[in-house]
């Protein structure tokens, strides 16, 4: 089994449980507020400018959604990072506006004014929450093939709605006007990109919007009347749009895309959160899926609160994570004085004007930057399930299905009437098909043999006998059916050694299920949660370890030398204990289960 470097991160400065000096914290945490405001306020910009809405009422609502993403980003920000219960990762976690949601909300807008949008917002959170509780559950579903593949699909369905903006001019300007601030803003952007070094490639986006903004001014696109106009402190005019309760045609045909997309979301929140822990430790640790699920329970308790008060979901913005990496400062303070920063930032109407002034061809070049990055990120998170022929006709299909649809290039009569219309979303259609294929190949794949018993010495007996049975069944040999009851052994010890003393009085019940897995065997333990991680004590196996002597690490040691690779994953509800063991030969009789 491959180990961890016990020193993953040594330059870090300050880790996530440590407190910079003040003065420090305080410029990070302005640095992250001022990395991310462009991105927060311009998305409901974005979406309110595409849908139909009057040009009086587009101004007034505009501003109220700004105001209400940033204050809702800041008040969530703080709560990742300080972790208030089982809400929050206790990490820097920034949170700002979704782009994943532009095309359903323009969508909402559109088919029931931004009442319906408020609606939907809040019923697709209340799915989101429950994932984050249950998320143990659900790891078979959400798998990263499904999750790379509809955030493929997210540029696919906004792309169109994009490229209409770098023509979104007032009428009047030079002709040439718009393709020059749109070839300025995306040359800058990507400049920077390439050939910038440190924290200047992370201020890209900004200094290219800045630098499309004054030529827009010069080129006379710039209105600055707005901003004139706001004040210096204050909230914008009312206008919390309310709440659609007729649920009529439009509802039920949005509903789906709303929580399929409110799904990727939390599945863009958990790859951040698992990226995020990575950066945040001197030595390395196994990831906390409790730390996961907080973070994403944090993004349904923001996307609860957008819907209320009319604007936005959000979601993590990724940056926060090379921004650590490079600053060395991981400390939940910088989070907690970012999110402030964004409270800030919401009752200053002058800057959130400014924001709101930028130009659409500069917005169009910015979010063809972001989503083409998206799209690329989606690739890899599906690359690290593995690239076998399931997985690629999963993606492959899906995909494509959902680019069809999304065009009407599929059957676009009988699809447009079918259930409302429901699957012409792209991300709707091919995100369905990629669960749909995915869990066809769980289903068809090797047979799970499960075991439920209790969790204690007692159970060992049974559960030796069980996987023998197992093993003699599928014929695997005699060496892999005695390393296997080894492992079946050793694993149970190891999770009743978790809880220590007084274990007993939990009653914790255990279930075994194994499979076999193209060349190796894998044993899934779940039961109860316990006190620590195993992948953390077989790391430290060997340095001095308060409340553990030599005979407790006894199991773990003959686990990892009979295993090929140990994962667990610590839920607040469930442990779950994956083991792999590779065949040592070919298994006797030549048989694959």
């Amino acid at each position: 089994m491959s180990e961890n470097s016990s020193q993953a991160n040594p330059h870090l400065r300050f880790q996530a449980d440590e407190n910079p000096p003040a003065r420090l914290a305080i410029g990070l945490g302005v640095q992250q507020a001022v990395l991310c405001i462009a991105g927060i306020v311009i998305t409901p910009s974005i979406i309110i400018r595409a849908a139909d809405l009057g040009a009086g009422d587009v101004e007034t609502y505009t501003a109220w959604a700004a105001f209400a993403a940033v204050l809702i980003s800041g008040v969530c920000t703080m709560v990742q990072s300080a972790r208030v219960g089982r809400i929050g990762a206790g990490y820097v976690l920034t949170m700002g506006s979704s782009g994943a949601f532009i095309a359903v909300c323009i969508a909402a807008i559109d088919e029931g004014g931004p009442a319906l949008m408020a609606t939907l917002v809040i019923l697709s959170s209340l799915f989101q929450l429950a994932l984050a509780f249950r998320l143990a559950q659900f790891r078979k579903v959400f798998t990263p093939t499904v999750c790379g593949t509809v955030i493929m699909l997210i540029p696919v369905t906004v792309m169109p709605i994009v490229l209409k903006e770098l023509d979104n001019v007032p009428e009047g300007t030079p002709e040439m006007s718009a393709p020059i601030v749109a070839l300025i803003t995306l040359g800058v952007i990507i400049g920077i990109v390439m050939a910038g070094r440190g924290m200047l490639r992370l201020w890209a986006p900004v200094i290219g919007i800045v630098a499309g903004t004054i030529v827009s001014f010069f080129l006379g696109i710039l209105d600055f009347g707005k901003v004139g106009e706001a004040g210096w402190f204050g909230i914008p005019e009312f206008a919390m749009p309310g709440f659609d309760f007729g649920f009529g045609k439009a509802f039920w045909t949005m509903l789906p895309a709303f929580v399929l997309v409110t799904m990727v979301g939390a599945i863009e929140t958990i790859g951040d959160t698992v990226a995020i822990q990575k950066v945040s430790w001197r030595r390395t640790r196994a990831l906390d899926y409790r730390a996961v699920q907080g973070s994403v329970a944090a993004d349904g308790l923001g996307n609860m609160l957008s819907g209320i008060l009319g604007t936005v979901p959000n979601t993590t913005y990724s940056s926060c994570v090379p921004v650590t990496e490079l600053t060395g400062v991981a400390s939940r303070r910088v989070g907690i004085l970012c999110g402030l920063c964004f409270c800030l930032f919401a009752f200053l109407p002058k800057a959130l004007a400014l924001v709101l002034a930028i130009p659409g061809p500069v917005v169009g070049a910015y979010l063809l930057v972001l989503l083409s990055i998206l799209f690329i990120l989606g690739t890899r998170i599906m690359v690290q399930q593995g690239l076998d022929y399931r997985n690629c006709l999963v993606a492959g299909v899906s995909f494509w299905v959902g680019f069809g649809f999304q065009y009407d290039l599929i059957y676009a009569d009988h699809v447009a009437e079918f259930a409302g219309g429901i699957f012409r979303n792209g991300m709707t259609s091919g995100g369905l098909c990629a669960i749909v294929l995915s869990l066809i190949v769980v289903f068809t794949g090797s047979r799970r043999s499960k075991l439920t018993t209790r969790l204690d010495t007692g159970s060992i007996g049974s559960i030796r006998s069980f996987v023998a049975g197992v093993a003699s069944r599928h014929r695997w040999g005699e060496d892999m059916r005695s390393r296997l009851e080894a492992i079946g052994e050793e694993a149970v010890l190891t999770l009743i050694e978790q809880e220590g003393e007084g274990s007993h009085k939990r009653n914790r019940h255990l279930q075994l299920e194994i499979h076999r897995l193209q060349d190796e065997v894998v044993l899934d333990f779940m039961a109860a949660p316990g006190r620590e991680n195993l992948q953390d004590r077989m790391a430290l196996l060997g340095e001095p370890h308060p409340g553990h002597s030599l005979e407790d690490e006894v199991s773990v040691r003959v686990l990892r030398r009979l295993a090929s690779s140990v994962r667990h994953q610590q839920y607040h509800d469930t442990d779950i204990m994956s083991v792999h063991v590779k065949f040592p030969t070919r298994p006797a009789g030549g048989r694959i289960a």
